[in-house]
Protein backbone atom coordinates (compact mmCIF):
# COMPACT_ATOMS: atom_id res chain seq x y z
CA UNK A 1 0.00 0.00 0.00
CA UNK A 2 1.11 3.44 -0.76
CA UNK A 3 2.78 5.47 2.18
CA UNK A 4 2.49 8.90 2.86
CA UNK A 5 3.82 11.70 4.98
CA UNK A 6 1.04 14.21 6.18
CA UNK A 7 2.41 17.33 7.85
CA UNK A 8 -0.01 19.20 9.90
CA UNK A 9 -1.35 22.85 11.18
CA UNK A 10 -3.72 23.87 13.27
CA UNK A 11 -5.52 26.85 12.45
CA UNK A 12 -8.44 28.78 13.84
CA UNK A 13 -10.77 27.13 15.80
CA UNK A 14 -8.87 24.50 15.20
CA UNK A 15 -5.98 25.87 17.91
CA UNK A 16 -8.83 25.91 20.40
CA UNK A 17 -9.97 22.46 19.82
CA UNK A 18 -6.84 20.76 20.35
CA UNK A 19 -6.26 22.89 23.56
CA UNK A 20 -10.01 21.52 24.82
CA UNK A 21 -10.24 17.71 23.37
CA UNK A 22 -6.21 17.20 23.70
CA UNK A 23 -3.95 15.21 21.66
CA UNK A 24 -5.23 11.85 22.31
CA UNK A 25 -8.81 12.46 21.30
CA UNK A 26 -7.15 13.93 18.25
CA UNK A 27 -5.27 11.26 17.45
CA UNK A 28 -8.34 8.79 18.26
CA UNK A 29 -10.25 10.73 15.60
CA UNK A 30 -7.93 10.46 13.08
CA UNK A 31 -7.23 6.80 13.34
CA UNK A 32 -10.85 6.65 13.48
CA UNK A 33 -11.08 8.17 9.83
CA UNK A 34 -7.74 6.01 8.22
CA UNK A 35 -9.46 3.03 9.00
CA UNK A 36 -12.83 3.84 7.62
CA UNK A 37 -11.03 4.33 3.97
CA UNK A 38 -9.15 1.05 4.67
CA UNK A 39 -5.36 3.04 5.80
CA UNK A 40 -3.47 2.59 8.96
CA UNK A 41 -1.16 5.27 10.86
CA UNK A 42 2.14 4.21 11.44
CA UNK A 43 3.43 7.39 13.20
CA UNK A 44 1.46 10.17 14.86
CA UNK A 45 3.58 12.99 16.35
CA UNK A 46 2.89 16.24 17.83
CA UNK A 47 5.88 18.85 17.25
CA UNK A 48 7.58 21.98 18.05
CA UNK A 49 8.41 24.47 15.23
CA UNK A 50 6.73 25.22 11.41
CA UNK A 51 4.33 21.87 11.68
CA UNK A 52 2.14 20.98 14.76
CA UNK A 53 1.43 17.20 13.81
CA UNK A 54 3.20 14.83 11.74
CA UNK A 55 1.46 11.15 10.26
CA UNK A 56 2.95 8.64 8.14
CA UNK A 57 -0.21 6.45 7.26
CA UNK A 58 -0.99 3.92 4.43
CA UNK A 59 -4.03 4.41 2.10
CA UNK A 60 -5.00 1.86 -0.84
CA UNK A 61 -4.54 4.90 -3.30
CA UNK A 62 -3.98 8.51 -3.89
CA UNK A 63 -7.57 9.21 -4.25
CA UNK A 64 -8.54 7.64 -0.96
CA UNK A 65 -5.69 10.41 0.55
CA UNK A 66 -7.56 13.06 -1.61
CA UNK A 67 -10.75 12.31 0.02
CA UNK A 68 -9.75 12.64 3.59
CA UNK A 69 -7.45 15.63 3.42
CA UNK A 70 -10.30 17.62 1.13
CA UNK A 71 -12.79 16.29 4.45
CA UNK A 72 -10.54 17.84 6.57
CA UNK A 73 -8.81 20.62 4.97
CA UNK A 74 -12.70 21.77 4.29
CA UNK A 75 -13.07 22.32 7.65
CA UNK A 76 -11.02 25.48 7.59
CA UNK A 77 -9.53 23.93 11.18
CA UNK A 78 -6.26 22.87 10.05
CA UNK A 79 -3.62 23.42 6.59
CA UNK A 80 -2.73 19.47 5.46
CA UNK A 81 0.88 18.81 3.17
CA UNK A 82 0.86 15.47 1.76
CA UNK A 83 4.10 13.42 0.58
CA UNK A 84 4.09 10.52 -0.99
CA UNK A 85 6.53 8.65 0.50
CA UNK A 86 8.89 5.52 -1.79
CA UNK A 87 11.09 2.53 -0.34
CA UNK A 88 14.19 2.24 -1.41
CA UNK A 89 12.87 -0.91 -3.30
CA UNK A 90 10.75 1.14 -5.63
CA UNK A 91 13.57 4.34 -5.97
CA UNK A 92 15.73 0.77 -7.45
CA UNK A 93 12.79 0.24 -9.49
CA UNK A 94 12.44 3.79 -11.01
CA UNK A 95 16.24 3.84 -11.43
CA UNK A 96 16.02 0.96 -13.81
CA UNK A 97 13.68 2.81 -16.14
CA UNK A 98 14.51 4.39 -18.94
CA UNK A 99 11.78 7.45 -20.68
CA UNK A 100 12.41 9.18 -23.48
CA UNK A 101 13.41 13.02 -22.42
CA UNK A 102 15.27 15.81 -24.18
CA UNK A 103 15.93 18.90 -22.27
CA UNK A 104 15.13 21.88 -22.54
CA UNK A 105 17.42 23.54 -25.56
CA UNK A 106 18.13 20.99 -26.95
Amino acid sequence: MPKYLFQVNYVGEGVAGLLKDGGSKRRAVVEKMFKSMGGTIEAFYYAFGDTDLYIIGDFPDHATVASCVLTVTATGTVTVKTTVLLTPEEVDKAAKKTPTYTRPGQ
